[in-house]
């Protein structure tokens, strides 16, 4: 992909099925022998110092979380979902672990995660996700994260999301949920899954990303 200009896509963030296809055509371009003449210099390149090489290692990431199972499509949780699921978890519903215990020990949010999402249906799970997104996401604070914020005027959509205020009535702890899932890349997620069938999965946790963190995006990118 980086051989053949895919970083280019980077903006606006193009779906699964576009970089697949892109992969596709990389790979007829270059062939076998062609993508194994470039691998060892790629594999020395610094994400950091290339931003192409960035894009690109993150595309093919998403790729593989895409098709990580057979016969259905997967992706990583949006900011909002995984905040969600943590508000929904008994750990943080009921206060047994405090918030600087949580930033801690990446290991028990997820398991909180996973608890919390077991809870109700994934596809509410992605209605109160995307809820969530809409009334944080453009006004979220910048790390560290804090336990309690100043509440900001949100859009008002009062039919369309009166599920999420009545499902996660406490301002604060949703406020504190998202803020954790959006900056603390360190948490792991699982996977959203959705089967050829249209029914929806949570599925397991991946590994990291290219660059060693569980970054979460706040729209679906299927």
């Amino acid at each position: 992909m980086f051989e053949t200009g895919a970083d280019e896509l980077a903006v606006p963030v193009p779906d699964t099925d576009t970089l697949y296809g892109v992969l596709h055509g990389a790979v007829r371009t270059l062939g076998p022998a062609g993508i194994a003449n470039v691998l060892g210099t790629f594999e020395e390149l610094d994400g950091a110092e290339f931003f192409e090489v960035a894009y690109c290692r993150r595309f093919a990431y998403r790729l593989a979380l895409s098709f990580w199972y057979e016969g259905a499509r997967a992706r990583p949780m949006t900011a909002g979902e995984a905040a969600v699921a943590l508000y929904l978890s008994d750990a943080y519903r009921h206060h047994h672990i405090d918030p600087a215990t949580f930033r801690r020990t990446p290991l028990l949010v997820s398991r909180a995660i996973r608890q919390g999402a077991a809870l109700v249906p994934v596809e509410t799970l992605m209605r109160l996700g995307a809820a969530m997104v809409r009334e944080f996401a453009v006004t979220a604070v910048t790390p560290p994260v804090t336990p309690v914020a100043t509440q900001v005027d949100a859009p008002s959509t009062p039919g369309r999301d009166w599920l999420y205020r009545q499902a996660l009535p406490d301002y604060h702890r949703r406020r504190f949920c998202f803020d954790l899932m959006r900056f603390d890349a360190r948490q792991p997620s699982p996977l959203i899954v959705r089967l050829d069938g249209g029914a929806y999965a949570v599925g397991a946790t991946p590994p990291a990303g290219p660059d060693g963190t569980w970054a979460r995006t706040l729209r679906a990118e299927w």
